[in-house]
């Protein structure tokens, strides 16, 4: 088999949503654990938006070879709506966005906007704003796909807890 071409980028400010970047989970009963982050783009977010769909385009079309000499019509991967493939109900943070899940199986460095490391789980949270490395790259088995890859993650600024819980300061404010 071909050897997989990757294509790596930064993103912009997004939101991150469920984040298990400092200890690995499994996603399912007996797989392998694995860090990784739901990213949260608002549709409105061309910047973003069009960074991520041409990472993924140049990955298809750079691994053509990898896929046997031609990439296939249908594989999974890319961006997706938020408004229709998430119950916006129970998952409100969804409503409005694209939204992509990366992981890996090796541990990311977060930082905060100085670049300083970020030791406290508490200070990288679901629902706060930062931006992603991320590596795309082909898999086939089952299904063929472009897979999104973690690489580190940056905090650039706080915002509101996803998920609900109030903060202790709010529940012992005088």
């Amino acid at each position: 088999m071909a050897t997989s071409n990757k294509v790596r980028i930064v993103t912009n400010k997004l939101r991150f949503a469920f984040p298990k970047v400092f200890v690995p989970e499994a996603s399912e009963e007996g797989g392998e654990p694995k860090y990784s982050v739901a990213l949260l783009i608002p549709k409105t977010d061309k910047e973003n938006i069009a960074k991520i769909n041409k990472a993924i385009e140049d990955c298809k079309a750079s691994n053509a070879a990898y896929f046997g000499g031609s990439v296939p019509k249908v594989l999974k991967g890319g961006l997706r709506d938020g408004d229709t493939e998430r119950d916006t109900d129970r998952y409100p943070e969804y409503a409005g966005n694209l939204f992509i899940n990366a992981s890996s199986f090796q541990k990311p460095s977060v930082v905060d906007v100085d670049v300083q490391p970020i030791l406290d789980p508490n200070e990288f949270y679901s629902g706060c704003y930062g931006r992603a490395s991320l590596t795309f790259y082909p898999y086939n088995g089952k299904a063929n796909g472009i897979a999104c890859g973690l690489g580190n993650l940056q905090k650039m600024e706080d915002g509101e807890k996803l998920g609900g819980g109030v903060s202790a300061a709010v529940d012992f404010a005088v």
